[in-house]
């Protein structure tokens, strides 16, 4: 009897199953689009320029999404007191910047962009009152070994940790960012078919340049006011090497509707892809279209605070060997290669290098 019942049960799950395979058809999601509309990156800081806006515009939101330059715009940063800058655009284009000897940003002051495209569509963003940001108090790291993993190397690293002090007066909010700088020999490499990385040395020295640009870190004294900042999170350096691991940290105290931007923009990187995550057009912005208030702008126009600090991470006592990157060939003698100045990779040499 109990063999029949399991016979019984065992047809049924398959016949189950056949039904289930015979009713799915394949899903196919509506192309998300939205208006083509303007977007802004940019900010001023009460540290030396120069400051860069850039301009791009949506296309359709899609896995092959892509956002098109705004070329032939005036900009132009101004703050409360009259001072003005009108900013420079640089090649390709897309680009605004200031001269180096230009307009910088003074904490107690208001600033505000103005934009006006080719088109003849012009934009404002609202004020921003620049705060000083407190200076970091102290900046440390501590070796630890996490579970699971692939190795036992990749397990491994240094968490940076970061303290502070929140003033008394309430309503700061924070944003810290940070940048690794890492020597380099090598300015061009390629990987040929029996995958042998080779490669071209650099003519000067040079540095790569390393961000994390999804890893949105913020907080506020809501719940804090007037207290110690302490073990907040910074970033965690890889065991990659036993070389010492040169970082720059930035603290900024920003404005509580950069905050909030940042906050969205934080929720969508965050998101898993799924069906009822939000679309980017949710996450909007401090500016407006003076010519159509329904025209849409997207993006974020701060004046922020900062304060700075490095910290060199002793990566000596890592154990084992380290996660080491493919070793890149470079056959002696030969040519050089200019190393450009770009968002990864510098020729000017970090302010506290020391090594």
């Amino acid at each position: 009897m109990n063999i029949f019942r399991k016979r019984i049960w065992q047809y049924a799950g398959l016949l189950l199953m056949v039904l289930v395979v015979s009713c799915v058809t394949e899903f196919q999601p509506d192309r998300v689009s939205i208006p083509t509309s303007l977007i802004v990156e940019g900010q001023i800081t009460d540290q030396a320029g120069p400051y860069s806006v850039k301009l791009t515009r949506t296309a359709d939101y899609s896995y092959t999404s892509l956002n098109l330059l705004e070329t032939g715009a005036v900009v132009t940063i101004s703050d409360n007191l009259g001072n003005q800058e009108v900013l420079t655009e640089q090649s390709p284009g897309g680009t605004y910047s200031t001269a180096a000897n230009g307009i910088q940003g003074v904490a107690g002051r208001s600033y505000k962009l103005t934009i006006k495209t080719k088109a003849g569509n012009q934009y404002e963003s609202e004020a921003e009152l620049l705060q000083a940001a407190p200076p970091i108090q102290k900046l440390y790291y501590e070796y630890s070994v996490e579970t699971g993993g692939v190795s036992f190397a990749k397990n491994q690293g240094w968490n940076v940790y970061l303290d502070t002090k929140d003033p008394e007066a309430p309503g700061n909010y924070y944003k810290w960012n940070w940048t690794h700088y890492e020597f380099t020999a090598v300015c061009s490499s390629r990987e040929l078919k029996d995958g042998t990385i080779t490669g071209l040395g650099c003519c000067s020295n040079c540095w790569d340049i390393t961000r994390c640009y999804t890893c949105i870190s913020l907080s506020s004294d809501v719940n804090i006011n007037g207290q110690a900042i302490s073990r907040q999170p910074i970033m965690r350096v890889p065991y990659k090497s036993t070389s010492r691991y040169y970082l720059e940290v930035q603290q900024q105290a920003i404005s509580k509707g950069a905050y909030e931007f940042w906050k969205s923009v934080k929720g969508l990187v965050n998101n898993t892809g799924g069906l009822f995550d939000a679309a980017p057009s949710s996450v909007q912005g401090n500016l407006h279209c003076v010519n159509d208030p329904t025209t849409l702008v997207y993006g974020f126009f701060g004046a922020t605070g900062i304060s700075e600090q490095y910290i060199n991470v002793d990566r000596s006592d890592g154990q084992g060997v380290p996660d080491v990157d493919p070793v890149i060939v470079v056959p002696q003698p030969s040519a050089c290669v200019v190393c450009e100045n770009s968002l990864y990779r510098t020729p000017n040499k970090p302010r506290w290098w020391q090594f």
